[in-house]
């Protein structure tokens, strides 16, 4: 437990206690209040909002000092301490779970004149950052109740017993307590139980912040417009305001004239210092070499374009304000306000008859494409030194995609375009390649500077060996065929990237088109054996590649939606009745760049073909299950044995003890698999117990 956890004598509420005592508790134990009040508060503040709100929960719980109130009066009278601090504690929780419930109309009028402290004017506040293990747990609690993430606080920040922590809860008025300790204690199972040292650390340490400033061109805007205002009510006159000559009106935050010049707030220095090309960030050649962090923060510039000031300006400006003939895409999630800061140049060249510039602000990659006339010619193909290709290997079969719009227009439109993508938290595999260009015969990526070796494969055909992929000296691939978007499915090309032996020995791993600028990471977790559990692996063994080729063409619900890696795991193995043979239970979770996840389970029967796809038995959107913080699963179908009868069957991973159904068919196991005749129709309500005593209901 974290070393700032204190015994309490008591885990209710409690008696109100005395000013005096209220103050010198709240004082005292004032970080540990904010703490829980922060996260217990909705996720969807946005982490400026949710520090002031935090502050002002705690601030506001402090009793005021009613006149004739002896134990205002007299220092003397005291409560405990541990009563004072647990009542306050009572009323931040309260208050915290009931910030999104509409209040009285008394308690509005009542709380008005305190109700905008603490304020800051002029500064954005958030905690600061930690790193992947606290990003993740962030992401985990935004997809559970407030109830669940104040009963994970005081479980692991406060210590308190798993009755205290359903009684305070059901005393804040939460419905089912229960529930939100259970899914608390799925949480607290984070890293062999390191939850509770993540929720210590700065990530979620309101009252340790760093500082950043609000929109400064609005805050311009603002001042401006109320300046005018001033000057009417003296002048007592409306002031005509004239308009540029070749641009639209002031008001508009950021404008571009015909030639490229900046007006309005637009040419506030701030904004223009990260429009200049000339501040544009490059990192070193190799870079990527001496670091630990592998990311998009370590990529060189590189194309045959990169010293082209104009071109490099015209990006940077159309970023800033691009105009009606632009054409702009993003992916979901993604905003496409200016940069405030000099972005990383990632690459400048001509590709497939288009100027493309790769820009990267630390949060999002930008692509700017305009047309080339007349067509320049590509870059001589070849593999670099280090980027040896992996073994020729036999033929791809492939289909001909459709352009993807989430990368930009395919290369060679007539009008300019511009295309944002998530990129924070980016890592060896996820900034490992980017979508430069798209025709007809495919995407065209350019690879990190730590990739040695790139091949095509197809998922659909896991037998069949992969084939090499030419690299330019640029580091630009050939053309890779993308995933069909409709009709049939009878290709899934993937990329099968290895990483240099300077940053690690010989890892391979595989990465899939689904329509955005930045391929999907695919891994693959094996079914349960004896071994402790383990997380994912790289889809490129035996049995990754067979399960992918079941589950490969389901990726096609998926293009489009922001997603950055999708995790296979075969949860369970079941034998079938009338030995019919061993069917597969498999999750495949996306996981997106904004945090959610999404599921889609799997009943994979007997086939006499490697690609046959399984059976999609329930799927789940906005859920932690089948990742890291919801390790348990349990799912059902009904099957239809080869002599025509029906069964109903279940399976659960590997904490499952026990499966009971009822319904149209009663029935329980004390395994993690359930076979029992039953009716083709009817409803049936499946459930289980973990052996950790927990209990599960089956998802979908």
């Amino acid at each position: 437990m974290p070393s700032h956890r204190q015994p309490t004598d008591n885990a209710t509420t409690g008696p109100r206690p005395g000013v005096n005592d209220a103050e010198a508790a709240l004082v005292e134990h004032y970080p540990r209040l904010v703490r829980l009040a922060y996260l217990t508060l909705p996720p969807t503040l946005g982490r400026h909002r949710r520090v002031l709100t935090a502050h002002a929960t705690v601030q506001h719980v402090l009793p005021a000092a009613r006149k004739g109130d002896p134990r205002a009066r007299v220092p003397g009278q005291r409560t405990p301490s541990g009563s004072a601090y647990a009542w306050l504690r009572g009323q931040v929780l309260r208050a915290a779970l009931t910030h999104d419930q509409p209040s009285p109309w008394w308690r509005v009028f009542a709380a008005r004149p305190r109700a905008g402290l603490p304020l800051v004017v002029g500064l954005r506040l958030f905690p600061r950052a930690g790193g992947t293990d606290e990003l993740a747990l962030d992401q985990a609690l935004s997809t559970v109740s407030a109830p669940a993430r104040a009963a994970l606080a005081l479980r692991v920040l406060e210590g308190l017993s798993e009755q205290a922590v359903r009684a305070l809860l059901e005393d804040a008025g939460v419905a089912d307590p229960a529930a939100a300790v259970r899914t608390a204690e799925r949480l607290a199972a984070h890293r062999e139980g390191r939850a509770g040292k993540l929720l210590a650390t700065a990530e979620f340490d309101p009252c340790t912040v760093q500082t950043r400033p609000t929109d400064l061109l609005r805050r311009r805007q603002r001042s401006r417009i109320a300046a005018a205002a001033v000057a009417i009510a003296l002048a007592g006159a409306v002031l005509a305001v004239s308009l540029p000559e070749d641009g639209p009106p002031e008001q508009s935050l950021v404008g571009v004239r015909a030639d490229g010049s900046l007006y309005g707030p637009a040419g506030t220095a701030a904004l223009a210092r990260a429009l200049d090309p000339a501040l544009l960030e490059r990192a070193p050649r190799d870079a990527w070499a001496g670091t630990s962090r592998i990311d998009f923060s370590v990529w060189p510039a590189r194309g045959g374009r990169t010293d082209d000031t104009a071109l490099l300006k015209r990006a940077l400006r159309v970023w800033g304000g691009p105009g009606p003939a632009v054409r702009v895409s993003a992916t979901t999630g993604t905003g496409t306000a200016p940069p405030t800061q000099p972005p990383r140049l990632l690459y400048a060249g001509d590709l497939d008859g288009a100027a493309v510039v790769l820009l990267h602000d630390g949060q999002r990659i930008v692509r700017y494409a305009e047309p080339v006339s007349p067509r320049v010619p590509l870059p001589e193909r070849g593999p670099l030194p280090e980027r040896g290709p992996l073994p020729e290997r036999g033929p791809l079969r492939r289909s001909l995609p459709e352009s993807g719009n989430q990368a930009g227009p395919a290369p060679g439109g007539d009008t300019p375009s511009l295309a944002f993508a998530r990129a924070d938290q980016a890592d060896m595999t996820t900034a490992a390649a980017l979508a430069v260009s798209r025709t007809p015969d495919g995407a065209r990526y350019l690879l990190a500077p730590w990739i040695a070796g790139s091949a095509t494969r197809d998922l659909l055909a896991p037998d069949a060996p992969a084939r090499s992929l030419g690299v330019s000296a640029d580091g630009v691939t050939g053309a890779v065929p993308a995933p069909a978007a409709g009709g049939d499915c009878v290709a899934w090309p993937v990329m099968v990237l290895r990483t240099s032996e300077r940053i690690t020995e010989r890892h391979s791993f595989l990465v899939t088109d689904l329509g955005e600028p930045s391929p999907a990471h695919l891994t693959y977790t094996p079914p349960p054996g004896g071994a402790p559990s383990r997380g994912p692996r790289e889809a490129t063994s035996g049995p990754a590649l067979l399960s992918w080729a079941r589950t490969a063409c389901a990726l096609r619900t998926l293009r489009g939606s922001g997603v950055r890696a999708v995790n296979n795991w075969a949860f369970a193995e079941q034998p079938l009745p009338e030995s019919a043979g061993r069917s597969t239970w498999v999750c495949t979770r996306a996981d997106t760049w904004r945090g959610p996840g999404r599921i889609l389970v799997q009943f994979q029967r007997p086939a006499s073909v490697a690609n046959a796809p399984g059976t999609v038995v329930a799927e789940a959107v906005n859920t932690a299950a089948c990742g890291r913080y919801g390790q348990h699963i349990l799912a059902g179908t009904r099957w239809k044995s080869p002599s025509g009868k029906w069964f109903l069957l279940a399976a659960g991973s590997r904490d499952v003890a026990r499966i009971e159904a009822v319904g149209s068919v009663r029935a329980d196991t004390k395994a993690t698999t359930l076979a029992v005749r039953a009716p083709r129709e009817g409803s049936v309500r499946l459930s289980a117990r973990l052996t950790g005593g927990g209990g599960l209901r089956a998802v979908g």
